[in-house]
């Protein structure tokens, strides 16, 4: 799925420390934005687990044992799409495709691996790009259906 810059009507973006406090308010932020396309509740559950899987990620896999920042960009297009960038500037990966299969983690056992999974299944659109000593990008797209047709 491809958004049209032209289409854009809002856009925000939030730096915040990657801390595990921080994740929450992350969930919160993007809801309270998307909010103005009048989503159903359903769809505004999806995106802030969404949104709580990859800001999650950053913070767990990006940062490891240390503190660093996160940004998360929010755009909103015209008619009722929306595009979620979550970026963080930590360790980055050497193998996205590795990665994103089900049960692979980097965490240890108490992390079950389906953190790329479940953004796949809650939104339209989910690309990850990520390079090594240099962070991860996570871009999400999700197209909202009018409350009639739900």
């Amino acid at each position: 799925m491809r958004l049209l810059k032209k289409d854009q009507i809002n856009q925000v973006t939030l730096r915040f420390s990657s801390r595990s406090a921080n994740e929450g308010f992350a969930r919160a932020a993007a809801a309270a934005f998307i909010a103005q396309l009048d989503p159903t509740m359903e769809q505004v559950y999806d995106i802030k687990t969404a949104v709580s899987e990859a800001v999650t990620n950053a913070i767990v896999h990006g940062y490891r044992d240390t503190l660093g920042p996160i940004t998360m960009t929010v755009r909103l297009y015209a008619p009722a799409s929306v595009e979620i960038i979550v970026r963080d500037e930590g360790c980055g990966m050497e193998n996205v495709a590795k990665a994103r299969e089900p049960m692979f983690t980097t965490g240890g056992s108490d992390r079950s691996g389906m953190g790329f999974t479940i953004m796949e299944s809650f939104m339209d659109g989910l690309r990850v790009r990520s390079s090594p000593g240099r962070g991860t990008t996570v871009t999400m797209q999700k197209v909202l259906q009018a409350r009639a047709q739900v």
